[in-house]
């Protein structure tokens, strides 16, 4: 039982790396994009520094944020990592709106190309942390229930921190929608 329990515990760690390993790589293939995307836009518009300067920062915090295996037990650590990732959203979110004034930068065939690609990358990203989640929740679970409890107090692993909601009080009202002016 103790062998068995042990292997079931070394797989779902496994798959956890695995699991984080792909949701690294799909922010990582985002943050790629991102210099292209800043560049196509400067070649456009002369008037908004502000919000290429701020989405050039906040990549630059996505790469200064590395996440480790070892650290994927730290809540704290996982929600540094999800802010910088949510400040390049939201960076890029400014930057996309913005793009809306440009008519010749919207009709741009690269501008174009990196707008798919960088929407397909965030579906990408939003499979990974599914993912990711999935099998968080699954090796938490197992290392909680019995035999896997023993074996993880033995060997010494503990839950993994998961994906959190930035502003879960947020969203937890609903919109108002008014069409009176």
């Amino acid at each position: 039982m103790f062998f068995s329990s042990y292997n079931t515990s070394q797989t779902y760690d496994e798959k956890v790396i695995a699991s984080w390993s792909e949701v690294v790589n799909q922010y990582q293939r985002r943050a790629d994009l991102v210099p292209n995307l800043v560049n196509t836009v400067k070649g456009y518009t002369n008037h908004e520094k502000e919000v290429l300067t701020d989405v050039t920062n906040a990549r630059a915090r996505v790469g200064s944020i590395q996440v480790n295996i070892d650290q994927l037990s730290d809540p704290q650590v996982i929600k540094q990592f999800q802010e910088a990732q949510q400040q390049l959203s939201s960076a890029l979110s400014r930057l996309i709106a913005v793009s809306e004034n440009y008519p010749d930068l919207k009709a741009s065939t690269l501008y174009s190309d990196l707008m798919t690609q960088l929407e397909g990358t965030e579906n990408r990203i939003t499979v990974a942390r599914g993912r990711y989640i999935a099998t968080i929740q699954e090796y938490n679970s197992y290392i909680r229930r019995f035999p896997g409890v023993l074996v993880a107090k033995l060997m010494g692993y503990t839950p993994k921190a998961q994906f959190t909601v930035a502003n879960e009080q947020a969203i937890s009202v609903a919109p108002t929608v008014s069409f009176d002016k």
